[in-house]
């Protein structure tokens, strides 16, 4: 069974920073496109940040562009999201998933960003 475990959340004031991680394990990681997306209170899952295998190639959602850094360990199978100048509409549970859609994901960790 593929395991995403997602960690680092934690609650932070407004231009905060945070870096989450997710340990994956029982898969190729080192060959597997890894994802990052969110899911705001009563809102659909959002993704926010991908990456290639190799860290070749790397994109971000207009939404956490120039905030969010995406990252990746193959040595260590683990996948970070380094947060910066949080906003309060960056609190969400963030997920570390294998598709853009967020449906094969971890159990999330929690940010919450308030004064």
């Amino acid at each position: 069974e593929v395991r995403l475990e997602e960690s680092g959340g934690a609650s932070v004031p407004p231009g905060g920073s945070l870096r989450l991680s997710c340990a994956a394990g029982n898969f190729a990681f080192s060959n597997t496109h890894m994802y990052w997306v969110r899911q705001a209170p009563g809102k659909a899952i959002e993704w926010i940040a991908a990456i290639s295998h190799g860290s070749e190639k790397i994109t971000y959602a207009d939404s956490v562009k120039g905030r969010f850094t995406i990252s990746r360990d193959d040595y260590a199978n683990k996948l970070y999201l380094q947060l910066s100048s949080l906003e309060t509409s960056d609190t969400a549970i963030y997920y570390c998933a294998l598709d853009k859609a967020g449906q094969r994901r971890g159990q999330g960790t929690q940010v919450t960003v308030s004064a």
